[in-house]
C-alpha cells in the first residue's frame, strides 16, 4: 500500500466533487419518484439508497488505498469470483420479474451482473497493456478477449437480462477499438457482423421480439408491451422547459409513470425539472465522461490508461443506453443510470469505478 503526501496533493477533488453532485441529485430525484403523490410513499427504498450511498463512499475511500496497478496482478482471481457468483445465480439466485439475477446474503442481496462488469474490464486491460502494437491486434490476437467476454455475456443472458449482457459486450468492444484492431481484421469483424445481425432476430426470446417491435411502434399495444415507453414520453414532454417542480409530477405522483424509481428514473427528472434540469444532468455526465478520458490520457502506463478507458465507456453506455431507452430512442432493456437509479448493486459499482478512476488520477504521474 502507497499512500503519502504526494498522493493527497494530487487527490482529484474535481471528480469527488463531480461524484456527490451527481449522488445528491440521484437522491433528490428518487425522494421524489418514491414518496411523491397520492399512493403510498415508499420511504424505505429512499432510507436504503442512503445506506447503499454511505457504503459506496467508503468503497470509494478504500478503493482509493491501494495502487490500481495491484489490480494487474489480481485481474483473473477477481474475474474468476465474479464468474462464479454468475454460475451461482442461475442455481440458488432469487427471480423476480422473470429473471432470475440476485444473491440474496442475509439482509441483503447482490447482482452478480454488475460486478463482472468491473471484472472484465480489469482482464482486458491487463491482456491488451501486453499487447498494444503500432500495427493493431490481429484476429488471433482477440480470440483472448472474445472468450474472456462472451463467458459472462452467456451466463447473463441466461438469467435472463439481455441490456446487462449487452453493456457487458459494448465495454469490451470499446475497449478493443481503443487499443487498435489491425485495419484488415477490423474489416472482416464488421463484416461478419453486419452479415449476422438478421440472424440475432431467431434466437431472440418471445418477450425480446415483443420489446423491439414494440421501440418500432409503441402504440401497437398501448396498454400491454407500449405502456412503459408511451407513459415516459407523456411524462417527458410534460415537463416542457423548466418542469412542474419537485414533488409535483403528476405522472409520477398518480403512478402512471412504471419502474420510476429505477430504469425510469430520469422521466422523473424531465417530469420535474423540464428541458432546462434534464440538461444540466447530462452535462454533468457529459463533464463526467471527459472526465475520466482526460484521466486517461494523462496516465503514464498502457495498463491504467486502458482500465480508465474501460471505467468511462461503461458509465457512457449506461447512460446513453437508458436514456435512449426512456426516451423511446432504443428498446427497454433494463439498464439503470449511474448514481440516479436505484440499486445496491449498482451504487456500489459505479463506486468502486469512481474509486479506481481516483486511484489511476493520483498516481498518473508515478511510476512505480
Amino acid at each position: 500500500m502507497m499512500f503519502d503526501r504526494r498522493l493527497a496533493e494530487n487527490f482529484d477533488w474535481g471528480l469527488l466533487g463531480l461524484t456527490l453532485g451527481l449522488g445528491g441529485i440521484g437522491l433528490l430525484t428518487l425522494y421524489s419518484a418514491v414518496t411523491a403523490g397520492t399512493l403510498a410513499p415508499q420511504h424505505g427504498i429512499y432510507y436504503r439508497q442512503l445506506v447503499w450511498y454511505g457504503i459506496g463512499l467508503g468503497v470509494i475511500g478504500v478503493t482509493i488505498l491501494f495502487s490500481y496497478r495491484a489490480l494487474d496482478a489480481w485481474a483473473y482471481p477477481i474475474y474468476a469470483v465474479c464468474t462464479t457468483l454468475l454460475i451461482a445465480v442461475l442455481w440458488i439466485g432469487r427471480s423476480a420479474g422473470g429473471s432470475r439475477r440476485w444473491l440474496d446474503l442475509g439482509p441483503a442481496s447482490i447482482q452478480p451482473s454488475e460486478l463482472i462488469k468491473i471484472a472484465v474490464i480489469i482482464v482486458l486491460a491487463r491482456y491488451y497493456a501486453r499487447m498494444v502494437t503500432a500495427r493493431g491486434l490481429t484476429l488471433r490476437d482477440l480470440i483472448h478477449p472474445v472468450a474472456v467476454t462472451l463467458i459472462p455475456f452467456v451466463l447473463i443472458v441466461r438469467q435472463p437480462d439481455l441490456g446487462t449482457a449487452m453493456l457487458v459486450a459494448l465495454i469490451a468492444v470499446s475497449i478493443t477499438v481503443f487499443v487498435k484492431i489491425e485495419r484488415r481484421s477490423f474489416t472482416y469483424l464488421l463484416t461478419a457482423f453486419t452479415v449476422g445481425i438478421p440472424a440475432v432476430w431467431f434466437v431472440l426470446k418471445g418477450y425480446q421480439k415483443q420489446r423491439i417491435l414494440t421501440f418500432l411502434n409503441p402504440d401497437r399495444d398501448p396498454l400491454g408491451a407500449g405502456y412503459h415507453i408511451i407513459q415516459s414520453k407523456i411524462a417527458i414532454g410534460s415537463g416542457m422547459l423548466t418542469g412542474k417542480g419537485f414533488l409535483k409530477g403528476t405522472q409520477n405522483a398518480l403512478a402512471f409513470l412504471p419502474e420510476q424509481h429505477t430504469d425510469f428514473i430520469f422521466s422523473v427528472v424531465a417530469e420535474e425539472w423540464g428541458l432546462a434540469g434534464s440538461m444540466v444532468l447530462l452535462l454533468l455526465f457529459m463533464l463526467l465522461i471527459i472526465w475520466g478520458l482526460n484521466i486517461a490520457l494523462k496516465c503514464r502506463d498502457p495498463f491504467g490508461t486502458i482500465l480508465a478507458v474501460g471505467i468511462t465507456a461503461m458509465l457512457f453506455w449506461h447512460v446513453v443506453i437508458n436514456v435512449g431507452m426512456v426516451m423511446g430512442l432504443m428498446p427497454v432493456v433494463g439498464v439503470t443510470l449511474p448514481f440516479i437509479s436505484y440499486g445496491g448493486s449498482s451504487i456500489i459499482t459505479t463506486c468502486i469505478c469512481i474509486g479506481i478512476l481516483l486511484n489511476i488520477s493520483m498516481r498518473r504521474f508515478l511510476i512505480e
